[in-house]
């Protein structure tokens, strides 16, 4: 009876219920939109890498190595010695390694040298590998292979030559040894998707007629004289390691730290990003923070206008108690109806939420390589909507209770 009672009164008064009900609705929807990016963020910064069990590179810290080695923000400090590097690589813990040269760059986006074992080593989002959508893998040593946002983005395809740039902020090009494309990697929402990659070899190739960071005037080797030149690298930046056993991950990992002939610094990716959360755990906090309050303002505002409407309500208020509904009758029929609008707003504002994930997945995806799942509501997201609803139901009881407190005669004597 009391429900079929609430759900009348609602009806009644579409306009006002219907603009509550969206405020809560959009304030819903941007609370757990925000705990979506939030996890999302997380779980694509974990996803970037996985399968690799150490980073090493110079000493640094440990968050700035993961950051330039992984996500290719920033700079090293310093290089790793080839010599370094290959007496690391000897070790008998170590299944495999991967070297890793940063510094050029083309149109703004990183240049990385490598090995052809980047392509088989190198897993994203639970060992997922890397795909040639067009092409091939390097072949000569003036092949690379873009990204999927390079290409994307300078409309690149197989076949077409491109000139990096000396640095990152640099207008020295080296355009005496341009590039070909042979190959264009498959979307996988990583840094790689923004990275040229060349081999190692190719990294020494583009420096032989530069010295101490510029062109040494009049000198251009041709490519076929470049090609049989020991290219062997003086440096490396970073190196990934993967080892034949966990159980010599730290063993390793001190031995690295402590190595003798220069400084080095070895890191663990998964300990390196929950450093990386704490450091930005403030911003997350904030932001939460921020959603939470736009949930309590438009609580809030369910509560005005409750509040406004009792005047207009006094009558039926009255006319209710004249029939024989009890006082908390009436503060109950009140509070069902604050709390089928929270409901109603809560169920309509996850609709938006999923409306929103499912037109707004890939643009994200292409824009930031940032991956939202669409899945069911976690248990959290299911309390978060079940807490909305019981504030609801709480913050009415103000109202509530002056409505409880009115008596027949101050209803009656409302005039028309």
């Amino acid at each position: 009876m009391i429900l079929r009672l609430a759900f009348g009164s609602l009806v009644a008064r579409a306009l006002t219920v219907g603009m509550t009900i969206l405020a809560i609705a959009l304030s819903v929807a941007l609370f757990l939109g925000v705990e979506k990016v939030r996890t999302g963020a997380k779980a694509s910064f974990a996803d970037t890498i996985s399968g690799t069990d150490l980073i090493i590179g110079a000493r640094s810290g440990s968050v700035q190595l993961l950051l330039y080695s992984v996500f290719r923000i920033g700079n090293a400090t310093n290089n790793m010695t080839w010599e370094s590097y290959q007496d690391i690589s000897s070790r008998p813990e170590i299944d495999w390694i991967v070297p890793i040269s940063l510094g050029d760059s083309h149109r703004q986006f990183r240049v990385m040298g490598t090995t052809p074992a980047f392509f088989e080593r190198y897993k994203y989002r639970s060992d997922q590998s890397l795909a040639v959508r067009d092409g091939a893998i390097m072949s000569d040593i003036f092949d690379t292979v873009i990204g999927a946002d390079v290409a994307t983005t300078l409309g690149y395809e197989v076949g077409d030559p491109i000139v990096v740039a000396h640095g990152l902020a640099s207008f020295s090009e080296h355009e005496n040894q341009p590039f070909r494309i042979s190959g264009i990697l498959e979307k996988t929402g990583t840094p790689v998707d923004r990275t040229v990659v060349v081999s190692l070899e190719a990294i020494e190739a583009v420096h032989v007629d530069w010295q101490s960071g510029a062109q040494i005037p009049g000198q251009a080797t041709p490519a076929d004289v470049i090609r049989q030149m020991d290219l062997e690298p003086q440096a490396v930046t970073a190196a990934l390691i993967g080892v034949k056993s966990r159980l010599q991950v730290f063993g390793l990992q001190r031995s690295i730290n402590e190595y003798p002939q220069e400084p080095l610094l070895a890191i663990l990716p998964g300990v390196a990003l929950q450093e990386l959360w704490q450091i930005v755990s403030i911003a997350e906090t904030a932001l939460i923070a921020v959603s939470a309050m736009v949930v309590i303002t438009a609580l809030i505002g369910m509560m005005a206008t409750i509040f406004s409407s009792l005047n207009e309500r006094r009558r039926e208020m009255a006319i209710f108690r004249a029939m024989g509904a009890r006082p908390r009758v009436v503060l109950g029929l009140l509070v069902l109806e604050a709390a089928l609008m929270a409901a109603i707003g809560a169920i309509l504002g996850l609709a938006l939420l999923y409306v929103g994930l499912f037109i707004g997945q890939p643009l994200i995806d292409s824009a930031f390589g940032l991956w939202l799942p669409i899945e069911a509501p976690t248990m959290r997201e299911v309390w978060v909507l079940l807490s909305v609803v019981a504030a609801s139901a709480i913050v009415s009881m103000v109202p509530a209770l002056r409505a409880y407190r009115m008596s027949v005669a101050d209803g009656m004597m409302v005039k028309i």
